[in-house]
C-alpha cells in the first residue's frame, strides 16, 4: 500500500492557484497537486476563469458544507495540453472548458438522461471531493484535469474570455428556459436581476425570439437593459404603479437574484393558469412561499440548476451560432479579493473573468 501511495505522489502534478483558507473568504496563493492525466482524462492549461456569485458563497461557507483550503472557480476555459490514451473526443491544442461538474455516478436515472448536475453523487468542480476523498480544486489555478465526459468544446467563433461565464451562468438560464418551455418565439419573459446570469438570460431570450422585460430595483440599469442588451421593457419592482400596470402580462419569469427578496410581487406579473416563476439564484436564506397567490392564479414556482454536460455543449454551440457572449470585466489574479468585495456589492458589469494565463504567475511570485 505504501508503494502505491508513493507512486501516486510521484505521478501527481504540481499546481498553483489561489485559495480561501477559512470562512473569512480571503484568497491567497496556494500550491497543491492535481492527479496525473488518466486514460480518459483531458488536462488543460487554464487561460481564463469566471467569478460566479456561488464562488463567493462557497469561500464564505454561506451554505455550511464547504471545507478548506478551497480553490474556487467553475467557469474554466483554456487549451488542452495532454489527453489520455482512451480519449476520443479531444486532442492536444483544442479549445476546451470545464463547468460546474467533474464527475457523477454515471448510472442513476439523472445520469442516464444526461442530467449529471442532478445526480445524487455529482462531483462539483470545487468545494467537493472525489470518491477517494481527494478534494476538488477549481479553476483559480494554472491547470485543470477532468474526465473527457465533463469537458466542453469551445467553438472557434467564441472568444475564450467572454465564453467562460457561459459554462455556469449561460448553462443555468438556457437550461431553465428549455426545460420549462420558455424558449418559444413570441412568449413574454421577465428576467429578475441584471447580473451575471440575468444579462445572458436576456441575450438567450432575445435569440429565441421572445419579448423580454427586465425587472430590477435599480433604475440605473434601464439604459443598459434596453439599449445594450436589447430588452423590450424595464420594470422597477419597488414601483407599485409600474408593477400594477404589468400584472398578468408575462408567460414566465427567470429569477436570477441571489439575495433574499419577496416572491409574491413577481407572481402577480404572471398570466393565470400558465405563468411560471423559475428560480435560479441561490439566496443564503429560504424565501417565504406565497401559497395563496399560487393557488388563486394557478401559477407555478420551479427551480433549475446548471444544465448537464450535453445541454451545456448545446448551449455553447447555440451561443456561437447567435454571437452570444457574456459582458465581462477582465481582472488579474491578485485583484480577486477586491473583485469578490465588488461582487458582493453588485459592482460589476456583468461578470468578472480572471486572466489566469497572464497574471497568475506574476501574482504567485
Amino acid at each position: 500500500m505504501a508503494s502505491e501511495k508513493s507512486l501516486e505522489e510521484e505521478q501527481a502534478v504540481n499546481t498553483f492557484g489561489w485559495a480561501a483558507m477559512d470562512s473569512s473568504g480571503v484568497l491567497s496563493s496556494f500550491a497543491f497537486s492535481r492527479r496525473a492525466t488518466g486514460e480518459e482524462d483531458v488536462r488543460l492549461k487554464v487561460l481564463y476563469c469566471g467569478i460566479c456569485h456561488s464562488d463567493l458563497g462557497c469561500i464564505k461557507n454561506e451554505w455550511g458544507w464547504c471545507s478548506y483550503p478551497l480553490v474556487p472557480g467553475h467557469e474554466i476555459v483554456g487549451i488542452a495540453t495532454e489527453v489520455g490514451s482512451k480519449v476520443t473526443k479531444f486532442k492536444v491544442g483544442d479549445r476546451v472548458g470545464v463547468g460546474c461538474m467533474v464527475g457523477s455516478c454515471g448510472t442513476c436515472l439523472n445520469c442516464t438522461q444526461n442530467l449529471e448536475s442532478y445526480c445524487p453523487e455529482v462531483i462539483m468542480t470545487c468545494a467537493s471531493a472525489y470518491p477517494d476523498g481527494t478534494p476538488t480544486y477549481g479553476g483559480f489555478s494554472n491547470q485543470m484535469v477532468a474526465n473527457e465526459k465533463f469537458i466542453i468544446r469551445i467553438p472557434e467563433k467564441l472568444p475564450l474570455d467572454a465564453a467562460a461565464p457561459l459554462l455556469c451562468a449561460g448553462s443555468t438560464v438556457y437550461s431553465a428556459m428549455k426545460f420549462y418551455g420558455l424558449c418559444s418565439q413570441g412568449l413574454h419573459l421577465g428576467v429578475v436581476g441584471l447580473g451575471g446570469l440575468g444579462h445572458v438570460a436576456v441575450k438567450f431570450a432575445k435569440a429565441f425570439g421572445m419579448k423580454v422585460t427586465v425587472i430590477s430595483t435599480s433604475l440605473g440599469k434601464k439604459e443598459e437593459a434596453i439599449n445594450q442588451l436589447g430588452a423590450d421593457s424595464f420594470l422597477i419592482n419597488t414601483d407599485t404603479e409600474q408593477m400594477q400596470g404589468a400584472m398578468e402580462t408575462m408567460d414566465g419569469i427567470i429569477d436570477t437574484v441571489s439575495a433574499l427578496h419577496p416572491i409574491e410581487p413577481l407572481l402577480g406579473l404572471l398570466k393565470s393558469h400558465q405563468g411560471k416563476l423559475i428560480i435560479v439564484g441561490l439566496p443564503n436564506k429560504q424565501p417565504e412561499l406565497p401559497v395563496f397567490s399560487l393557488i388563486n392564479g394557478r401559477k407555478m414556482i420551479g427551480g433549475n440548476a446548471v444544465g448537464g454536460v450535453k445541454e451545456t455543449q448545446e448551449m455553447v454551440d447555440f451561443a456561437a451560432e447567435h454571437n452570444i457572449t457574456a459582458d465581462i470585466e477582465i481582472v488579474p489574479m491578485d485583484y480577486v479579493n477586491t473583485a469578490m468585495e465588488r461582487l458582493e456589492k453588485g459592482d460589476v458589469k456583468f461578470r468578472f473573468v480572471i486572466d489566469v494565463e497572464n497574471t497568475l504567475v506574476a501574482a504567485q511570485t
